[in-house]
């Protein structure tokens, strides 16, 4: 039992707690026992709304927009998607310069921005995606000759 030592309006009371049982609890206060009945706190119900995922953009007519992985040309290095995201960013257009460690494109994928390299030096043949664009692992996105 636990005790407590009340003064109330200058009388001193030595309140003694016993078990709790349910909402029942056996109490002692100056030697006097008492069943004391525990009101009970009703918990509020937390509804948790879990975020829908975001649709892939589409076209007006309702068409999904992704660019598909479509067949290589004969010549020229080709830069693919090494995972499927959204092109956030073209810095590259097409007849430039390119070194293998220069950013060509910039694809965003599970909200993070992910800084593609040319992989090859050359001149910038093609761009095949736009910015917006949804695109496939292992789609071509960069023609480099």
């Amino acid at each position: 039992m636990k005790e407590y030592k009340y003064r109330i309006n200058g009388n001193l009371y030595t309140v003694k707690v016993g078990d709790i049982d349910n909402n029942l609890a056996k109490v002692e206060v100056n030697g006097v026992p008492y069943k004391v009945e525990l009101e009970k706190a009703e918990k509020p119900v937390t509804i948790v709304n879990k975020p829908r995922p975001t649709a892939a953009p589409r076209t007006d007519s309702g068409a999904k927009v992704i660019a598909k992985p479509t067949a290589a040309p004969a010549a020229g290095y080709q830069v693919k998607a090494p995972l499927p995201g959204v092109v956030a960013a073209i810095p590259v257009k097409v007849g430039d310069t390119v070194k293998s460690s220069d950013t060509v494109l910039v694809l965003e994928a599970m909200k993070m921005e992910n800084a593609i390299h040319a992989g090859s030096d050359g001149k910038v043949a093609a761009i095949l995606v736009n910015v917006g664009d949804s695109v496939l692992d292992g789609a071509p996105m960069i023609t480099i000759e």
